[in-house]
């Protein structure tokens, strides 16, 4: 009962998390205008679709996580996600989130590895459904399928402005 306590907790954190940051890049202050003029200033082209992409993603795992539905999938597309912000918003910025660097988005996609690993209790949609998408194989899946993902996207997409020499 303790882990399935600790399990819920855990997905009760990093779900709805994810899903709010989806949310704001919908309708918070700039709304999707302004996520794609971001995305833009990312290099990641088109703007409008990595708004999109982002936010649905965001949204989706987050929503599934909370729930504990579909865990491992979950878990990838949490790894992906914060490996591209890690690779565009918060490289060359160093560790520490507080100076912008990738401590925060390098936490969540580890605390998704681990919930990919462990699954995500039985208090959640998974167990109820009887659906086996956790342990090593799942971690492994997700570290690695987020990992080529974020590369596949950002070998496609990632534009980024040349700066004029001096």
């Amino acid at each position: 009962m303790e882990m399935d306590l600790g399990l819920a907790v855990i997905r009760v954190a990093l779900g709805p998390m994810l899903v709010l940051h989806g949310w704001n890049k919908v309708f918070g202050g700039g709304g999707l205008r302004g996520t794609a003029a971001w995305f833009e200033s990312l290099g990641l082209r088109p703007g409008r679709l990595h708004a999109r992409l982002a936010a649905s993603t965001e949204i989706g795992a987050g929503t599934l996580l909370t729930l504990g539905l579909l865990t491992g999938l979950d878990a990838l597309a949490y790894v992906g996600l914060m490996v591209v912000a890690a690779l565009t918003d918060h490289r060359g910025k160093g560790y520490f989130v507080f100076k912008g660097g990738a401590e925060y988005v390098v936490l969540v996609a580890l605390v998704a590895i681990g919930l990919a690993a462990t699954g995500p209790g039985a208090w959640s949609l998974d167990h109820a459904l009887a659906l086996d998408l956790a342990g090593t194989g799942w971690a492994v899946a997700a570290a690695v399928g987020g990992v080529l993902a974020a590369g596949a996207l950002l070998a496609a997409f990632r534009r980024p402005q040349e700066v004029p020499a001096p």
